[in-house]
């Protein structure tokens, strides 16, 4: 099928430029010598997952639960959630996942790490577990090395939990003694470290640095070696989403209407909201639910009812999670379809 044919508006992705991405960061990985465990919650897409495991990851991270039983039921089988799992209904869905694949969780808390040690206990299993340590992000993590201590300390008394190490995000060299100081705690009272993991697209060489075992990396599937911040860091040749949209209005000579709104793109701002690459002097700049606003005042071309247009949209990840599929092409023509079957996994 040529992409001509495609029913609109349909997120597309460049499987060239994908590939090159993929490979990319493998072998930057490669030669920084620090093992790359990549972030899926840009794409949540199995297959892209596997794709990348091919290339060499050690194993996916997912940001959410939801996601995590997604990749599992695609026969994932290594992954990291980085984040705080809290309350009854999502330690049953853990503790049953933990029995299905190798599945280690970040904490930053005891009470946190409570709630897994007794649904581990009540199930019969066993939760690796990581602490998140706060070296500057203001986010998750606890606050000091003195606290990542006490609760790996903590947790090494309890039953069903199984202490693996730490981690941070994003990986900075002003978090080295953060965690130099800890792995000193940790060392002085006989508990293995096993995992220091650190993360961030553009940050593996701190990762290497900074002395962690494994880096995480997401954004750079979609947008190339370092994390697009600007529309105009949005070209064809790093960047692999593409919306492909219809005019559907032209009311002025100024301007034109695009069938993807926000709901298409989301209104992630700064604006222009995405990369028009059939016309780059064109400039989406405002949004309704369903229609994009396109000032094309300093565009040569006649723009007539019913072409198609080719946008990159300003965020990526936030865009695919509002799909739920993603055509592969190649040049002009249709090569697969994949299921975002990770999206809207929230909880």
């Amino acid at each position: 099928m040529n992409i001509t044919d495609l029913d609109t508006p349909t997120l597309a992705a460049d499987l060239d430029v994908l590939e090159r991405n993929i490979d990319g960061m493998a072998q930057h990985c490669q030669q920084l010598g620090i093992p790359l465990r990549v972030h899926t919650k840009t794409h949540k897409v199995p297959e892209i997952a596997k794709l990348q495991i091919d290339a060499g990851s050690q194993g996916i991270t997912c940001q959410k639960l939801g996601e995590a039983e997604v990749m599992v039921d695609a026969d994932v089988d290594d992954i990291l959630i980085p984040y705080n799992i809290v309350g009854k209904p999502k330690l049953k869905r853990l503790t049953a996942l933990v029995q299905r694949a190798r599945i280690t969780v970040a904490l930053d808390s005891e009470e946190t790490a409570i709630g897994i040690s007794q649904q581990a206990i009540a199930d019969g299993c066993v939760v690796p577990v990581i602490v998140e340590l706060d070296t500057g992000s203001g986010r998750c993590g606890v606050q000091s090395p003195q606290a990542a201590q006490r609760l790996a300390q903590q947790i090494m008394k309890m039953q069903g939990i199984d202490f693996q190490g730490i981690m941070t995000y994003p990986s900075n060299v002003r978090a080295k003694p953060f965690i130099e100081e800890t792995l000193n705690l940790l060392s002085s009272d006989g508990i293995p470290v096993n995992i220091i993991s650190g993360g961030g697209t553009g940050s593996e060489a701190a990762s290497k640095e900074i002395g962690c075992t494994e880096t995480r990396s997401g954004s750079y599937v979609y947008e190339g070696m370092t994390r697009v911040g600007n529309s105009e860091m949005l070209t064809p040749e790093r960047c692999v989403l593409r919306v492909i949209v219809t005019v559907v209005s032209t009311p002025t000579p100024e301007r034109i209407i695009i069938d993807g709104g926000m709901k298409t793109f989301t209104s992630y701002p700064p604006t222009p909201y995405g990369h028009i690459i059939e016309h780059p002097d064109a400039k989406i700049y405002g949004m309704s639910v369903e229609h994009g606003h396109v000032d094309v005042s300093e565009c040569s071309h006649r723009f007539k009812v019913g072409e198609q247009l080719s946008v990159i949209p300003l965020h990526q990840g936030m865009t695919s999670n509002l799909h739920d599929k993603l055509v592969g092409i190649r040049g002009d023509q249709v090569e697969t379809t994949w299921q975002i079957a990770g999206r809207g996994k929230v909880f």
